[in-house]
């Protein structure tokens, strides 16, 4: 169970940057084995959240998922994702919606980890727009 939680915020952390990006015609090199969660069933465990916050933020202990995690994201961010799979975008743009909505300080804290220039953001806002994502405004 603790693998398939990892992989929402492996999914989350892709974009970060307020990334939502386009389907890649490129084969994935990502891990498929957590692409058949159920998101809604992670997503309403408080507890869970903020387990894999504390540990992206380093500020709590990681699983080994976690560590995997932490790795792959800025790798992720950079290219755009190319590695994804169509099924980690979707859950990608899921996950996002969710944190805004409902976690903004806890979405900006993690942008601001692992965008600390804005350039993600920059990069992908367009796309978040076009997609009704509207994105807070960030971490002075």
């Amino acid at each position: 169970m603790a693998v398939s939680r990892m992989s929402v915020f492996a999914v989350v952390l892709v974009a970060l940057g307020a990334a939502l990006v386009a389907a890649q015609d490129t084969k994935p090199s990502y891990s498929t084995k957590y692409d058949n969660l159920d998101l809604e069933e992670i997503l309403r465990s408080e507890r869970l959240l903020k387990n894999y916050f504390n540990c992206l933020m380093e500020s709590g202990p990681c699983t080994p998922d976690g560590l995997e995690l932490r790795k792959t994201v800025p790798d992720a961010l950079k290219n755009k994702c190319t590695s994804c799979t169509p099924k980690q975008q979707v859950g990608t743009e899921r996950v996002i919606r969710f944190l805004i909505e409902k976690y903004p300080e806890q979405f900006l804290k993690l942008e601001k980890k692992y965008d600390p220039t804005g350039i993600y953001r920059k990069e992908y806002q367009a796309e978040a727009e076009t997609r009704g994502i509207k994105l807070p405004a960030p971490l002075a």
